[in-house]
């Protein structure tokens, strides 16, 4: 029986506690309701729901369970791509769970499934805390910690992941749970780096950072500057830098749209992006041969935390979107010039931003408390992404996604990092082999019949 048929017969306990919350095909907001923030992504779910308490994520997986149907959760759908055909799946849309609070004592955010970066940065900075955001301020605070979480603060305070204090979550039998290093410690290393297979997260509880501003900015110079320029900020990033210093060296090619601000509207750069965490004279130091380029626009400066959301200029509306990402083990001189002749000025078909991330400091040192994802052993993550404005032009613009990747293949490190995978990779690819069999065999403790789905998931082991 489908979900649309539930909702004919007589309202059992379960429908009638989703009342209002359930949105099936044949309803006039269907379209709307199973939208992903990517617009490329065409989902076509069986059902969609939006639930407002934990009590209702519990009936929805029990609805689930009752009419032979998967659940996947989703905050934003900013990495939707991956999770394919949804024809046997209810969505369960988390956007109206948006509670947050700041316990600014113990530096704590306790913030409910729906909740965007960008609330939580803010609302930290009111008792001048920051939280490990990522660079987009509309992503889910959720799906972004349950992938690893990389932040531009990364290489002073590690992964997002493993610097959690407790989850609260909703099985796939129904029932609700808390998890931490006491509780059900399996569970909670699992949800920390594994992904979003193991349950229903419905709030998490994140530890918070006594930071009110940072020294950053962005240095700005044509594109057709971009070899001397990449090939400085490489230079940069072979010395020995502080952990405090965080550095992007980025091709962008800005689309002539209102969003953006017209004295850069429709016009291509070569960038390189600064957040530093320590004493503005020693990043004005490290910077110097950047600056000694010539930047034709010099950003850097002191800027309050909730200023770090909108730098990396990530588009904060829903937006057509093909991009797709790896991590590399190193970047010599011949690796940069293949990645600036294929992203560069030169670029057959440009893409608006194709960024090389500095890594390394305490994202590569694994602990014995982090959880599945205990490290990224990398020392850069490329991240490529264009505008898909018609069906059309999406060939081109994947063919260019997957142009970079190949150009730069060959320094590719041994895994890949699960929120710069746009596309369905193979699960292994993500963790350690022995941390994706240990993966496995806790999905399969929580849920044999793999009824939690994700966009990259974890088969139960057999």
């Amino acid at each position: 029986m489908s979900v649309y048929q539930a909702q004919l017969r007589p309202p059992s306990p379960l429908t009638s506690a989703l009342a209002g919350k359930i949105v099936i095909p044949e309803h006039a907001r269907f379209d709307e309701a199973r939208r992903a923030w990517n617009l490329a992504i065409d989902q076509r779910p069986a059902a969609v729901v939006f639930p407002e308490s934990p009590q209702d994520v519990a009936a929805a997986v029990l609805l689930a369970r009752e009419f032979d149907q998967r659940i996947a959760a989703q905050g934003t759908g900013h990495n939707a791509g991956p999770l394919g055909p949804l024809e046997d799946t209810i969505l369960l849309k988390t956007e109206r769970m948006r509670g947050i609070e700041i316990d600014p004592v113990n530096r704590v955010a306790r913030v409910e499934a729906g909740v965007l970066w960008l609330e939580v940065v803010e609302a930290a900075a009111r008792h001048g805390l920051a939280a490990l955001a990522g660079s987009s301020p509309n992503v889910g605070v959720v799906g972004y910690t349950l992938g690893g979480g990389m932040s531009f603060l990364a290489r002073k305070y590690g992964l997002t992941a493993n610097n959690v204090r407790s989850i609260e979550m909703v099985s796939a039998d129904g029932r609700l749970v808390r998890t931490d290093r006491d509780t059900e410690p399996d569970l909670f290393w699992a949800l920390r780096g594994g992904g979003g297979s193991f349950g229903i997260v419905t709030a998490i509880e994140l530890e918070l950072f006594p930071i009110a501003q940072a020294y950053a900015g962005i240095l700005w110079y044509p594109i057709d500057r971009g070899p001397e320029v990449l090939h400085t900020w490489r230079d940069l990033t072979h010395s020995d830098l502080p952990d405090e210093l965080t550095t992007v060296g980025r091709f962008l090619n800005l689309p002539p749209i209102p969003e953006i601000p017209e004295q850069i509207r429709g016009q291509s750069f070569a960038i390189v992006e600064a957040y530093h965490l320590g004493d503005p004279a020693q990043a004005d130091e490290l910077l110097a041969p950047l600056r000694a380029l010539g930047p034709i626009n010099d950003t850097i400066g002191p800027v309050p935390m909730p200023a770090l959301s909108h730098m990396h200029m990530d588009p904060e509306q829903p937006a057509p979107v093909a991009g797709d990402g790896l991590l590399l083990d190193r970047l010599p001189a011949e690796a940069l010039d293949a990645f600036v002749e294929v992203a560069g000025a030169g670029a057959q078909f440009p893409l608006v931003s194709v960024e090389l991330r500095h890594l390394g400091g305490d994202l590569r040192r694994p602990r014995p408390e982090h959880g599945a994802l205990s490290s990224i052993d990398a020392q850069y993550a490329m991240f490529e992404a264009g505008i898909v404005p018609a069906p059309e032009l999406e060939a081109p613009v994947r063919a260019q996604v997957q142009a970079v990747k190949d150009a730069i293949a060959p320094w590719s490190a041994r895994h890949m990092y699960l929120n710069f995978a746009e596309t369905p990779r193979e699960p292994t690819t993500f963790w350690t082999e022995q941390a994706y069999h240990r993966l496995r065999r806790i999905k399969a403790a929580v849920d044999p019949e793999n009824i939690i789905r994700a966009n990259h998931p974890i088969p139960p082991a057999h």
